[in-house]
């Protein structure tokens, strides 16, 4: 981002203009991050053919600071070129810069440099997922993006909700308290604009936010409660007319409060966590507004700035603020965290893995933590740095970018999320019933369970899902085999129809409930002309076993059946030693005799037109062989 590096928004530096040497000039400026100044020297001193190691780290650095990666890379280029021992985040630079003009094969290849010359985690997550960039493909296009109306040929950027207003900074001339120009961007330091949020989405035009509010420096990043009445925002470290500098006279930027009374915003005071030697930025809150979470530069941290979090107690005073740790934070830029409606943690980062510069992530909210970043995909990131994401309910929301095609420096993007409708219905895969009051539940790509739901009298359930994502769904039921499924669904934005069956495993039992048709046993199975009993048709007999010693007064008679083929009387007699073959398996095996009788039907019974002189198939044949167990009694 051109407007600022990263949460340290803009110094406010006093330049000397002695002029003993252009470079002694230059390196001033630089030092005071003046880099627009600086770089203009130092190209004049390259062009007239100086070369060193120092003048292009410097000139590499001024571009890649002020958010300008794609011409960072010439001068990296340079730097590499000359076979100089530099320090290994050279090579993290540079592979950045080089992702800025969408050179991946070489920026890898800097990248596994960098990796080889370090033990940072950077390099690590590189090393482990080499195929990053197919993976971030993978997941793109679930967001549609827009170009708003609020840009200027200035830099725009980092909107907050405030009611149906959209609130961000801006360094535009119209509409400015001050016409300020600084040193680093040669803009107008940045003040707070608001535009109306119209119902058919379009934006007012954009007003100055406050006079109260902004200054003379910078001012941008809000954040509102929930009841408008309380807003944080950051500022350069100025209040009441004083300015702050830091121990090497640098004004960093710090984090303020202020209420709204009287239709007018008051009482702006600075946080108490804040200090002048080091930044605090970008805040955002949690739902319930009872945490703070920001990004800093505080000593001790992982990065150049990591994202903290910190209590809001119920009577005003803040907590002792703590880093997110290394599962969100890197030796890299954390910056611009904000936390959507559903806890998802959004953030800007060049730290994990992206597609250049400052890329988006989300971190879901569950057991109690932040989740592993995911990289949002295309086309919220590009190449360039993408920060400043908020997103609504209605799965719509604004985000930052520096990206080629925009109006002026940083731009705002609207974006909508394609959205997926998942729903179906759950019905008994024999009997085909519906089954209302079943519970489904929907899990991510790692079973990590998202929500569920009960199913309605139609047997039917709904679950709002999101674009080319793999879910896994499990429906249950008492008396029914839990059954799960999986699928990715759509990239585009529809329905999605998932139709779910159980299969019953505890069934109710009545007299003239045939157990053969609840244990699905179809036949039980003898050798030809032969009446023993054959193992596998033991397994099927094992389970009338059970049933019936579950239920000592049930009674049982068996019957058996065979088709047209053979003649009638064979059929009979053979049908007959089978059913009482079948009796005396089960009362070798525990089950009283006087709870069972058996008889065999032949061919009397058929269930279909197979009889003598009709052509069949085996299978239709085969529906007239069976076996059934029918209940006579239950007490």
């Amino acid at each position: 981002m051109k407007a600022i590096y990263s949460i340290i928004l803009i110094g406010i530096s006093c330049i000397s203009f002695s002029q003993s040497s252009q470079l002694a000039t230059a390196d001033r400026k630089y030092n005071k991050y003046s880099y627009v100044d600086a770089i203009e020297i130092y190209e004049k001193v390259a062009e007239k053919g100086y070369q060193s190691p120092e003048l292009f780290k410097k000139l590499g650095n001024a571009y890649y600071f002020n958010g300008e990666l794609d011409k960072a890379a010439k001068w990296y280029k340079d730097l590499f070129a000359m076979n100089e021992d530099v320090d290994p985040e050279y090579y993290f630079r540079y592979s950045q810069a080089l992702k800025a003009i969408e050179d991946y094969d070489n920026a890898n290849k800097y990248l596994s440099l960098f990796n080889e010359k370090t033990n940072d985690s950077r390099g690590n997550e590189f090393a482990k997922n080499k195929d990053y960039l197919k993976n971030i493909e993978a997941i793109s296009g679930k967001y549609t993006i827009g170009k708003t109306s609020i840009n200027s040929e200035f830099s725009d950027y980092g909107p907050s909700y405030l009611g149906n207003q959209l609130v961000f900074a801006s360094a535009r001339k119209e509409g400015a308290l001050f016409n300020k120009i600084h040193d680093w961007t040669k803009q107008n330091f940045t003040d707070l604009y608001s535009v109306t949020i119209n119902s058919d989405k379009s934006l007012s035009e954009p007003q100055n936010f406050s006079k109260s509010i902004n200054s003379k420096f910078n001012e941008s990043s809000p954040v509102f409660t929930k009841d408008g009445k309380t807003m944080y925002f950051t500022r350069n470290n100025y209040l009441d007319g004083k300015k702050g500098k830091d121990d090497n006279k640098s004004t960093l930027v710090k984090i303020y409060k202020a209420s709204f009374i009287d239709n007018e915003w008051k009482n702006i005071t600075e946080l108490p966590f804040n200090n002048d030697n080091y930044s605090t930025a970008h805040p955002t809150l949690s739902t319930d507004n009872k945490t703070m979470y920001f990004a800093s530069d505080i000593p001790g941290g992982f990065g150049n700035s990591d994202i903290y979090k910190v209590k809001i107690n119920d009577d005003g005073t803040f907590g002792t603020p703590e880093n997110l740790g290394n599962t969100i934070n890197t030796e890299g830029r954390e910056t611009f965290p904000n936390i959507a409606f559903d806890n998802t943690l959004y953030f800007a980062s060049d730290g994990h893995l992206g597609l250049g510069g400052l890329d988006v992530f989300e971190s879901k909210f569950s057991n109690n933590q932040f989740q592993k970043p995911e990289n949002v995909g295309k086309p919220i990131n590009s190449s360039m740095d993408d920060f400043g994401f908020i997103v609504n309910k209605d799965k719509s929301g604004f985000f930052t970018s520096n990206r080629d095609g925009g109006s002026g420096y940083d731009d705002i993007y609207s974006f909508t999320i394609c959205a997926q409708k998942l729903y179906g219905i759950v019905t008994d895969v024999d009997t085909k019933e519906i089954l209302p009051n079943s519970k489904v539940i929907l899990f991510d790509s790692d079973m990590k369970k998202i929500t569920e739901m009960t199913t309605d009298e139609t047997g039917k359930y709904t679950f709002e899902i999101e674009c080319s994502t793999k879910y896994h769904v499990r429906a249950s039921k008492e008396e029914y085999e839990t059954t799960e499924k999986t699928f990715t669904s759509k990239n585009e934005t529809g329905e999605t129809e998932l139709n779910l069956e159980l299969k019953r495993n505890i069934f109710p039992i009545k007299e003239g409930t045939d157990l053969a048709k609840i244990f699905d046993i179809s036949i039980i199975y003898f050798d030809l002309d032969k009446w023993n009993i054959r193992p596998d048709a033991a397994k099927d007999l094992q389970k009338i076993l059970e049933v019936m010693k579950k239920h000592p007064k049930m009674e049982v008679d068996i019957r058996s059946h065979t088709d047209s083929r053979q003649t009638h009387r064979y059929n009979e007699i053979l049908s007959d030693r089978r059913a009482k073959s079948t009796l005396e398996y089960l009362v070798k095996n525990g089950i009283e005799k006087s709870r069972l009788t058996a008889k065999g039907y032949g061919e009397t019974q058929l269930v279909n037109n197979c009889s003598d002189g009709v052509k069949c198939s085996e299978a239709e044949h085969q529906k007239n062989r069976r076996s059934e167990f029918i209940v006579t009694k239950m007490e």
